[in-house]
């Protein structure tokens, strides 16, 4: 698995594009963080309180459940953005140029029609559960205290639209680095094999020791 370097940026619209969307992909981000806290929170009441108090966290289960889609899936296009995701790089490390760049366009593309297939499913799925006449503007809740559902159900359709849009500028990049025969296109991941990123990977630690002791 090959890491990628940051995304190269510029003045140009592709860029200004890319840098926006960063923007709403960090907010997510820093919430499915926050997730991952509540959930740690929840954990040590509910342990706690069984020990100490003889008395679990009520509905334990079905905070879990409303945070789930936050932790994982709220977060996927800033992955994506920075090229995070594990996948396998063996035929790819060693592609260089328009080779490359088509290669990458055409996962990209095949990505996001997946993604655009599960925007309508999942959008699909929050529908039926989302009522304006009913109780909390619900149809279903959870088995426990009764959480309404919809809300959790409906952060899948908004996370996999962010990432279709970032599919979408990728996809951009990815072209146009093909079509003009570019060596380093913005706005979109880079490529590093191994030594590469583990040379780059310890310039970071040394400046962060440097910036330490600076201080």
């Amino acid at each position: 698995m090959a890491g990628s370097s940051p995304v190269l940026e510029d003045g140009s619209v592709l860029s200004r594009l890319d840098r926006g969307l960063l923007v709403i992909e960090r907010f997510m981000g820093l919430v499915a963080g926050i997730a991952v806290f509540m959930l740690m929170v929840l954990a040590v009441r509910s342990v706690g309180g069984r020990v100490l108090f003889n008395e679990p966290l009520s509905g334990y289960i079905d905070w879990i459940e409303q945070l789930m889609p936050l932790i994982a899936i709220f977060a996927v296009s800033f992955a994506q953005r920075d090229g995070t995701h594990i996948r396998m790089d063996l035929v790819v490390e060693h592609l260089r140029g328009r080779a490359l760049w088509l290669f990458e366009l055409v996962s990209v593309l095949l990505i996001l029609l997946l993604i655009v297939f599960l925007i309508w499913g999942s959008w699909a799925h929050f529908e039926r559960s989302f009522d304006w006449n009913a109780p909390w503007f619900s149809r279903d809740s959870s088995t426990d205290i009764r959480l309404p559902l919809w809300p959790a159900k409906l952060i899948v359709p908004v996370a996999f639209t962010v990432l279709a849009m970032r599919l979408l500028i990728q996809a951009y990049g990815y072209g146009r680095a093909l079509i003009l025969g570019l060596e380093a296109p913005v706005a979109v991941p880079m490529v590093m094999d191994a030594a590469a990123q583990a040379a780059a990977e310890a310039e970071g630690l040394m400046e962060e020791e440097a910036s330490l002791g600076n201080d």
